[in-house]
């Protein structure tokens, strides 16, 4: 493994340092002078020199979830061209979700999908094990023989559909607190959104198409934060959309619970107005909400009710969006664009600093996934999982560059700041100067 001198990088947004990466792992990191005159002296002898002044340096980013649609679905992605994307959004490690074709249900599967993983290269795949059999909410699904497996899964969701019945969540919640693991919870309650297309409010009512309301949500967190009180495990929350999502989560922590919860980059910036223009681009689950939910999930997400941002990458194939918006299939891809997203409606705003968009989309969701190697501090003998981002940037989104199979993004022609130059992957560049390596 070669060497790699990365000068004058901003860490976590703090003072210029100069970082030494020597294989795998972080070798010396040293104060440089801002202005390109001083180096803090480290050694550039037989090392690849990247010139980071003004950029910003950060652990490599986790995304706790991901849809990489492989087994079944390639013609939406692969394991190949998600991690692909995954590093073009400086992200080196991700979770990928459980609804696949066959479902990820099994020992077999999870560990096929670890093993697409292990073959790409571009990031550290974990697979998430289906917390039911074929997601159909009935019985539990091979959860010991997952996480006794190769893949060693830690996080068991059915997203995409919700663990409705009470009584096979408390059992599932049960049944990983014996090993630390923890249920990601999809919520929403079916019966609530029969036939719904988009947030319940006043634009479904103008519009006439099925509203989905907050209190689906809702209800479906609130017992579940319940029942992980009752039982002593672990509960974490998948994309929180609303702001009485927020209220209950907030209220679950000051009891104790041992809740965390997820917010995606879209729901930090999009409202359910853009339906009015009856794009099937945004359609999503859960629906985009209104504004005053918008900014409640920032607040939440600063003030730490809401532990992470992730992406909820959700790829489709042309002709699944490119249709008429009640046969619109859900989703939006995320991983190319989070971290603008997130510079946009956290920091810029002055809500989050970079050492908390660190901690938001690394350190937190290594910690909540148990990702061994990730989200770790910018130290020596710390892994180089790293990612530089110039946040000076400003670009128009163009799907036509991205690394993802799909091109269902909501930013398409939107002027987003920031871009990812680099990223390493366990000292090995994944990203250079924006392009894969």
């Amino acid at each position: 493994m070669s060497k790699i001198l990365i000068r004058g990088a901003k860490v976590l947004g703090g003072e210029a340092q100069d970082v030494l990466i020597d294989g795998e792992t972080i070798a010396q990191v040293a104060t440089a002078r801002q202005g390109g005159i001083e180096h803090s002296g480290l050694s550039a002898e037989g090392a690849q020199v990247v010139d980071a002044e003004g950029q910003i340096l950060l652990p490599g980013l986790v995304d706790l979830h991901t849809h990489l649609r492989e087994p079944g679905r390639e013609d939406s992605e692969t394991v190949l061209t998600g991690t692909r994307a995954a590093a073009s959004g400086g992200y080196t490690a991700v979770f990928a979700m459980a609804n696949t074709f066959p479902v990820a249900d099994t020992a077999g599967v999870v560990e096929q999908v670890y093993r697409l993983g292990k073959e790409s290269g571009y990031c550290d795949v974990q697979p998430i094990g289906a917390v039911t059999v074929g997601l159909e909410g009935k019985k539990l699904a091979e959860l010991g023989a997952m996480h006794e497996s190769a893949a060693g899964v830690t996080v068991f969701s059915d997203d995409g559909k919700c663990v409705d019945d009470a009584v096979i969540m408390r059992r599932a919640l049960e049944y990983v607190k014996a090993f630390g693991g923890v249920v990601a919870q999809h919520a929403q309650e079916p019966r609530l959104t029969e036939g719904a297309q988009m947030n319940e409010g006043i634009v479904s009512a103008e519009l006439g198409l099925g509203g989905w309301p907050a209190v689906a949500e809702e209800s479906i967190i609130a017992r579940d934060v319940l029942l992980a009180e009752h039982v002593g495990s672990r509960v974490h929350i998948c994309h929180l959309s609303t702001a009485g999502s927020v209220e209950i989560v907030r209220w679950a922590k000051s009891r104790g619970i041992d809740v965390t919860a997820e917010v995606t980059p879209h729901h930090l910036l999009l409202t359910d107005e853009l339906v009015r223009s009856y794009n099937p681009v945004y359609k999503v689950n859960p629906p985009l909400r209104t504004e005053r939910d918008v900014m409640a999930l920032r607040e939440a997400l600063a003030d730490g009710t809401i532990d992470i941002v992730a992406t909820d990458h959700a790829p489709h194939p042309h002709e699944d969006k490119d249709c008429e918006w009640a046969a619109a299939a859900m989703g939006m891809v995320g991983l190319e664009t989070a971290l603008s997203v997130v510079q946009q409606t956290m920091v810029e705003t002055g809500l989050l600093d970079w050492a908390g968009v660190a901690d938001r989309m690394s350190y937190a969701p290594a910690r909540i996934g148990r990702a061994t190697g990730h989200g770790r501090p910018v130290s020596a003998g710390e892994p180089a999982n790293l990612t530089l981002v110039d946040p000076a940037y400003r670009g128009l989104v163009d799907p036509a560059g991205f690394a993802s199979r799909s091109r269902n993004t909501p930013y398409e022609g939107r002027e987003l700041p920031g871009r990812v130059t680099h990223t390493f992957l366990r000292g090995r560049a994944t990203l250079v100067d924006g392009k894969l390596a």
